[in-house]
């Protein structure tokens, strides 16, 4: 490229096109080489200054799909999370899932007693006698940050919570650490507070190398919102009976009988999901 390209980001800001960004973004699909620099070199040769990063993404999915659906799965997995709502109880199942797989036992939306009043915990996870209260914060839209205030006030219920469990004298189990967890990024003031009064914090790609994508990548862990097969309506029709993950489907086969899903199609959806998952 002779000049750089300024893009709009989805907060709106402009940035710099970064071609390495998107071909590591691509590499990460598991598409061979050759096909990645033709992806690139199709999408750099329709490059135009303002274009959004929506457009670009667009464009690249298409040219996975095209080619290998479970290509096009992995590079949606950004969007898939997005699309575990508009509620945040998916993405609280989901997180869940990510903890149940590493070895926790783990509990959704548990009420916990606090010195002060009682709280809804999102995420309860327990391993080797300790126990974990995780709580989650949800974005539906793209381009929102998780600023300082959420870390602010879930420490706050996070040390109600921690005053009661110290009077508990039967409690044989430590409690740990809170957890912060976003679907999109957080801000730099929030880490710093996060690290300043021991809040675990998780997102989309922190800490570094063990964020959300980092962890499904690991665990093969995929949310039935990966999926280019099934439509809007039949992924919200398994989330609603707690189908959150690929690995879900594979073993509750059946509900796509109850989509009158036809065998073809279950072939291709069940043929994705296993490629997904390593199955």
């Amino acid at each position: 490229m002779k000049k750089e390209i300024d893009i709009i980001k989805s907060s709106g800001a402009r940035a710099h096109f970064s071609m390495d960004k998107l071909r590591n973004s691509l590499k990460h699909t598991g598409a061979n080489h050759e096909l990645v620099e033709h992806i690139v070199d199709q999408v750099r040769d329709e490059l135009y200054e303002g274009i959004s990063t929506n457009e670009i993404y667009n464009r690249a999915f298409a040219l996975l799909k095209k080619k290998k659906s479970v290509f096009a799965s992995k590079y949606k997995l950004k969007k898939a999370i997005y699309e575990l709502g508009p509620t945040g109880f998916p993405f609280e199942r989901f997180i869940g899932a990510l903890l149940t797989y590493s070895g926790y036992e783990t509990k959704i939306g548990i009420v916990m007693d606090g010195i002060c009043v009682t709280h809804e915990i999102d995420v309860v996870a327990e391993k080797n006698e300790t126990v974990t209260i995780i709580e989650c914060k949800f974005h539906s839209e793209e381009g929102r940050n998780c600023n300082v205030k959420v870390p602010l006030y879930i420490h706050s219920r996070y040390n109600d919570v921690k005053a009661h469990w110290k009077t508990k004298t039967t409690e044989t189990k430590t409690l740990n650490p809170g957890w912060v967890v976003t679907n999109t990024r957080f801000t730099s003031d929030a880490i710093k507070y996060g690290k300043c009064v021991n809040l675990y914090l998780l997102s989309w790609d922190y800490p570094l190398n063990d964020g959300i994508k980092d962890r499904i990548d690991r665990l093969g862990l995929y949310p039935i919102t990966v999926s280019t097969i099934l439509t809007n309506r039949e992924k919200q029709f398994l989330l609603s009976r707690d189908v959150v993950l690929c690995r879900d489907l594979w073993k509750e086969k059946f509900l796509l009988d109850h989509l009158g899903i036809s065998n073809t199609r279950k072939a291709k959806i069940l043929s994705e999901v296993e490629q997904l998952c390593n199955l």
